[in-house]
């Protein structure tokens, strides 16, 4: 493993003064902003866009298409490329085909790309998978693949959704994919187990994953997925990886994700042990899982959820955080943050007077986006084609999700991912590596891998490769 060098930890951006930003800062944001904001999904980015810097300023070197050269750029709109990538690298797993993937992005260039085109492709392209192949019906492997497939391309249809001519159908699509991710559970050998787990007055549904039926104590990886990733993602980064050494794999949607936002409307909460904590009881108690040998794995925005969860959770034995995160509000551009200040009115004010008469289609659709895993109205709102109104609370959500005062608290042996290009949390992977007082190690990944930009979207089985020989250190005696 290669250790980080010491790095001061980058500056917390400053609020804005009482007059507010000033009007040339919010049009970039409107503007020069849209393009990173949209990057910010998960395990989602962008790789040709600006990366927003602890300070708000933008990095050039993503911009200028080094990181995605040739080959690697499938869209010239580099939100849309990402996930094209993301889809492209599921292939290695089985969650996508690299001749289905390609075809649709031809299509989609040729009749212009758009949100809309990107939508309909990817939709279409997972209702043409839940039909028989050609030729003959489909047995129960067949039918399983295919269902993997098609929620996956449900998945890059629903991150566009609110960007194209019917957003109102959003809970109609992640529905589509969640009945394809659920075929394909019912199909595995074993069949995943599922069921829920209590959190609030809304179970979390869970799926897990066993390499057999035969009950013997394993080891178990528990996948956290990020701000508006699917179940999908979770099979690409782990499960099986973990079937394949023998361990058992959960995945489940916490809140504000998957069926808790879409269909319950339940947005993030800072207090992610909240949600891992019953997850554990749940395993403890069931006699294919060895307890005393549990990790958690957290992929992108779950950088930050996950070590939250280990600060007060114990028994992990094993975290990864994949990237290491610290504050999930200082991947929002500076210009966008700027509009937050500590009053809600003035904020809000700011926001519908000055900011959103100014703000293009395009960065419009993206704040739709990356507001709704925190906050229900938005959502709502983003449905009917309409900007939320309110700016202040789901971005004092966001802000709430630093996990600077607890990073000391964590105990369990604890790697931290980065990558070459890392465009939504540069440099808070080395600030989390640096503030870590527990067993530590910290890896970055490379273009010379093939394994550059956030998580790493053309190389998931390297990414996997490194997370679980980790893992298989960490959990081998318990």
């Amino acid at each position: 493993m290669t250790h980080a060098p010491r790095s001061p930890h980058p500056p917390h951006p400053p609020l804005a003064p009482a007059s507010g930003p000033t009007r040339r800062a919010l049009l970039v944001a409107g503007a020069g902003a849209g393009a990173a904001l949209a990057a910010g999904c998960a395990p989602g980015g962008s790789p040709g866009s600006p990366a927003a810097t602890p300070g708000g300023s933008a990095s050039t070197g993503a911009a200028s298409g080094g990181l995605t050269p040739g080959a690697m750029t499938l869209f010239k709109d580099p939100a849309y490329n990402f996930n094209g990538l993301l889809a492209l690298g599921a292939a290695g797993a089985g969650a996508a085909e690299v001749g289905e993937v390609l075809t649709a992005v031809n299509a989609i260039n040729g009749s212009g790309l758009s949100a809309q085109t990107f939508v309909e492709t990817f939709r279409s392209l997972g209702d043409q998978l839940l039909k028989a192949p050609p030729g003959a019906p489909a047995d129960d492997q067949s039918k399983r693949f295919r269902a993997l497939r098609a929620a996956q391309y449900y998945g890059q249809a629903l991150f566009f959704v609110l960007g194209s001519d019917d957003p109102g159908s959003e809970e109609r699509l992640y529905r589509a994919g969640r009945g394809a991710w659920d075929t394909f559970c019912d199909l595995c050998e074993p069949a995943a187990v599922k069921a829920t787990v209590p959190y609030g007055s809304t179970p979390l549904p869970v799926w897990f994953f066993r390499p057999d039926a035969s009950g013997t104590p394993r080891p178990t990886v528990i996948l956290t997925n990020g701000s508006d990733g699917q179940n999908v993602d979770m099979w690409t980064y782990g499960v099986p990886a973990a079937l394949e050494r023998g361990w058992n794999a959960l995945v489940y949607d916490g809140p504000g994700q998957g069926q808790l936002l879409f269909v319950d409307r339940v947005v993030f909460t800072p207090t992610w042990e909240k949600v891992v904590t019953p997850l554990v009881d749940w395993l403890a108690a069931r006699p294919d899982v060895d307890p005393a040998r549990i990790a958690l794995t957290g992929l992108s925005m779950a950088g930050d959820l996950v070590p939250r969860a280990a600060a007060f959770e114990d028994r992990l034995a094993a975290v990864v955080a994949m990237p290491g995160c610290v504050e999930p509000w200082l991947g929002f551009p500076g210009e966008i943050r700027q509009i937050l200040t500590p009053d809600k009115q003035q904020t809000n004010d700011i926001w519908n007077k000055r900011v959103v008469p100014e703000l293009p289609a395009a960065a419009a659709a993206v704040m739709k986006k990356r507001f709704e895993p925190f906050s229900v109205p938005a959502m709502l709102e983003a449905r009917q084609g309409r900007l939320f109104t309110d700016f202040y609370t789901p971005a004092t959500r966001i802000r709430a999700l630093s996990i600077a005062s607890v990073i000391g608290r964590i105990k369990a042996p604890t790697l931290v991912l980065d990558y070459e290009g890392e465009q939504f949390y540069p440099g808070q992977p080395r600030r989390l590596y640096d503030a870590l007082t527990s067993p530590k190690d910290y890896v970055k990944l490379t273009a010379a891998q093939g394994a550059q930009l956030h998580c790493s979207p053309m190389a998931p089985q390297l990414h996997c490769e490194v997370v679980f020989d980790w893992l298989q250190r960490k959990l081998a005696s318990g």
